[in-house]
């Protein structure tokens, strides 16, 4: 496998990684995505516009300071590749880029969203580690996405 199929599967990996089915255990960041994320460069700036403090992680741990508490609350999330990835790779840095859809479900609103999520991915001892994400999310008009992801009795 080339690098850019390396990057290409591991994006695709690091969306599902996302997922959540009702009844899932705890959200834990670290345990979802250690493998993903650059979690020792200081190099590592994080954002993702559906944050409402639209707050700049400048380590993973931070990031998933962010997200840990909202996916707590979660009923459930689920995930389709949209377009993507899409990916260029030189050397010891790569770029990738993937469009999503979610539905996302909390137990008082259920919300669909597209999203476009911009990773750079540094090439470590331990593999490909993301250093830069950048995530731009559009919330869709209710039902949109009905019948585009799996039903949940099938997750």
């Amino acid at each position: 496998m080339n690098d850019e199929q390396v990057i290409a599967d591991l994006h695709s990996r690091w969306m599902f990684g996302w997922e959540r089915n009702e009844g899932d255990a705890p959200f834990d960041f670290r345990r979802t995505f250690d493998e993903f994320y650059d979690l020792s460069s200081p190099d590592v700036r994080l954002y993702d516009d559906f944050d409402p403090e639209q707050r700049v992680a400048k380590t993973a741990a931070g990031y998933g300071s962010i997200w840990e508490p909202n996916f707590h609350k979660m009923v459930s999330a689920h995930h389709a590749v949209d377009d993507g990835p899409h990916v260029i790779a030189d050397h010891d840095l790569a770029a990738s880029t993937l469009t999503f859809v979610a539905r996302i479900t909390m137990p008082d609103v259920t919300t669909d969203i597209r999203t476009t999520t911009s990773l750079v991915w540094r090439r470590t001892p331990d593999g490909w580690r993301i250093v830069r994400e950048h995530n731009s999310t559009t919330v869709l008009p209710t039902g949109n996405l009905d019948g585009r992801l799996p039903a949940p009795e099938t997750l």
